[in-house]
């Protein structure tokens, strides 16, 4: 049995006598319209003699008389491509993926995960007060962060597109699977649309906090700005946003729509401290990744100028003073945490994250390792987030 496919304005899928000679018909390259690559693709079965074949009917159908040979024949455009593809519903799915990667998803987890524990805290800590109709509120405003998210990632995207070719060529703008007019579109849409869900249902007082972490946003990536280019500015911006807008303003708006002035409680002004030294840490280890991008563009960060170990052991040690800390907040205050919980869990993630630094060490720093080891921290920050409501 032979399959071939050869050049024809049209394909034909044919069973023929095998008697055709082979150099009756022999197949050709595809043409770029086809999108395809040169190929012969065969599979022989000498045992029936049949083949089946896609081939120009043009150049074949003199030498295979039709009154000699039965053809059942099959024939699509070749403008059509693949058979049962539509290509809107192929340019609809490569669009969302686009904008999938464009909102980098680790971040949203992080962001959201934050959002619940905040948020379930406010409510364990008044469960009296829980009312149904604070669901579709508490929706409202996780999407709200979400689009805050997206616009302070977008934009650094937009910004960033020469160093995210060396950096990260997977991500959208850098890849070309997303223009940077529809870059602009998404994240004016991000900003816009957050604003207005955080003004509409949360106040002036929130409205502002919010629109403080977009300015931050923005100026940590945008000329003439680009705080990006100084390490501390950059840790700076990146441990407020993350760490104290995100866990105070949560939890503010959550005690305003419960009725209830602000007030802190020993459990979230932990974690509120714990996450802003966290991502402190992740500032710091997000250039692990990328330092022969920056070095190249000349963006000065802490990994190019002291090395990628020194950075690791930094952050690494930075991490391991937090679940210290949490440790011995669980054996003072026995009033405000779950010593059960608080002690063996942050005691475990400590060991995981000297396990890891050790891999990190033993595969000699390597860009795989080094990212693994990224990854690793984030995932480390849902842990917190995940115990959090609980200790």
């Amino acid at each position: 049995m032979e399959l071939s496919l050869s050049h024809c304005s049209f394909l034909g899928i044919s069973a023929v006598n095998p008697h055709c000679k082979a150099s009756s018909c022999h197949p050709k390259a595809i043409p770029s319209k086809l999108n395809a690559k040169h190929f012969d693709l065969s599979l022989k079965c000498s045992k029936y003699g049949v083949s089946v074949g896609l081939y120009d009917y043009s150049s074949c159908s003199k030498h295979v008389p039709s009154r000699k040979f039965k053809r059942n024949s099959i024939r699509a455009c070749s403008q059509v491509g693949a058979a049962g593809s539509d290509p809107m519903l192929n340019k609809i799915s490569s669009f969302r993926d686009a904008c999938w990667r464009f909102l980098r998803p680790h971040t949203i987890r992080g962001t959201a995960l934050g959002s619940a524990a905040l948020v379930g805290r406010a409510l364990i800590e008044n469960s009296n007060l829980i009312k149904w109709s604070l669901v579709l509120k508490a929706f409202s405003g996780l999407i709200a962060l979400i689009c805050g998210n997206g616009y302070i990632v977008g934009i650094n995207q937009i910004y960033d597109i020469g160093i995210d070719k060396v950096n990260k060529p997977y991500l959208p703008i850098a890849a070309g699977d997303l223009s940077v007019q529809s870059a602009w579109f998404l994240v004016i849409f991000f900003a816009v649309t957050g604003l207005l869900i955080v003004g509409y249902n949360f106040g002036p007082f929130i409205t502002s906090l919010y629109s403080l972490g977009l300015f931050l946003g923005t100026i940590y990536s945008v000329p003439p700005f680009r705080m990006k280019r100084f390490p501390v500015a950059a840790f700076l911006i990146i441990a407020t946003v993350r760490g104290f807008l995100l866990n105070f303003g949560v939890y503010y708006a959550t005690r305003a729509a419960l009725g209830l002035p602000f007030q802190w409680s020993a459990p979230v002004a932990f974690i509120t401290t714990f996450v802003t030294l966290f991502a402190l840490v992740i500032a710091i280890t997000k250039d692990l990744p990328d330092v022969e991008g920056d070095r190249k563009f000349q963006i000065s960060t802490l990994a190019t100028k002291l090395g990628v170990r020194n950075i690791a052991f930094l952050g690494s040690g930075l991490l391991l003073v937090n679940y210290v800390a949490a440790v011995l907040a669980a054996i003072y205050m026995p009033q405000a945490f779950r010593r059960s919980l608080m002690i063996p869990a942050h005691i475990f993630l400590a060991v995981c994250l000297i396990f890891q630094a050790w891999v990190l060490e033993q595969a000699n720093y390597k860009k795989e390792a080094i990212s693994g080891f990224y990854r690793f921290i984030w995932n480390l920050f849902y842990a917190e987030y995940t115990i959090f409501p609980f200790v």
